[in-house]
């Protein structure tokens, strides 16, 4: 049985911004407990602030967003510390946090707590293939519970394997796990390879949480642009796409790397937790 164990664990507060990197999380059908709790939403398009919308909302990515208090699963969840990349802390309890925002990303634009029914995630031409290589929005969480700001399913593992093949394959530096935004990133030893393409339709047993992983995750632009402390890196998707495009059906043929998950047992995880694939 492959000896394979929980390599991190990050959460995200506020969709698109910088996150947390945790020792362990209370995990519920939605995901980590507080991962993209918040969202940034366009009132006026009723739309979802993500990065994918580049000209809008690309500069979240150079946001971070931190819980003021760690939030329980019993309870209101706490209020966030929005960072400004010029490094000016923002409470979400602020009377005047609706002009800020407004001051940075346009009129209308609030922070919610949960996805307005008909919420949509905007993007590029092109970002899908098939059918569907002309669609510029669809609807956010289209695999995760309702209300939830997630683009697909309520978790995103990616293993060591994929960073460390994808790594090997540049000459030009490091691939920080950052880029990717995963919830779990997974040890699996000197496996080598995107693993855990085989993954889909299969359990993952994590401590005493269990996954049903759902489809590999399609890239887009997103894991190319520049955070706070990292620059844009153009060739990423390129890369990737060269090396690991899949069929996914009616969405086309499209770049990969990590998978999604749904929960099918709740339960806690934790840095170190060993992990076993099973059915």
């Amino acid at each position: 049985m492959a000896d394979w164990s929980v390599a991190a664990l990050w959460r995200y507060p506020v969709k698109s911004m910088a996150g947390e990197e945790l020792d362990g999380a209370d995990v519920t059908a939605s995901g980590l407990h507080g991962d993209r709790a918040y969202a940034l939403v366009d009132r006026a398009t009723g739309r979802v602030g993500s990065a994918k919308s580049v000209k809008k909302f690309g500069e979240l990515l150079k946001w971070s967003a931190q819980f003021k208090a760690p939030p329980q699963l019993a309870g209101a969840l706490p209020g966030v510390r929005l960072t400004h990349p010029k490094g000016v802390a923002i409470d979400s309890e602020r009377a005047d946090l609706e002009s800020v925002l407004a001051e940075n990303f346009g009129p209308g634009v609030v922070l919610e707590a949960v996805a307005p029914e008909g919420l949509m995630l905007e993007f590029a031409a092109g970002t899908l293939g098939g059918k569907h290589i002309e669609t510029t929005e669809v609807p956010v969480a289209g695999g995760a519970p309702r209300g939830t700001f997630f683009d697909f399913g309520a978790i995103h593992l990616m293993t060591t394997s994929t960073l460390r093949h994808l790594q090997a394959a540049r000459n030009d530096g490091d691939i920080p796990v950052q880029r990717f935004r995963p919830n779990l990133v997974i040890d699996c030893g000197a496996e080598n390879g995107f693993v855990e393409d085989a993954w889909v339709g299969r359990t993952l047993d994590i401590g005493n949480v269990t996954l049903r992983v759902s489809m590999p995750c399609p890239r887009c632009v997103m894991p190319t642009l520049a955070r706070s402390d990292l620059p844009s890196d153009p060739t990423l998707l390129r890369l990737i796409a060269h090396m690991n495009t899949l069929d996914l059906g009616e969405i086309g043929r499209l770049p990969c790397a990590g998978v999604y998950a749904d929960v099918t047992k709740a339960g806690r995880v934790a840095r170190g937790d060993r992990v076993t694939l099973v059915g």
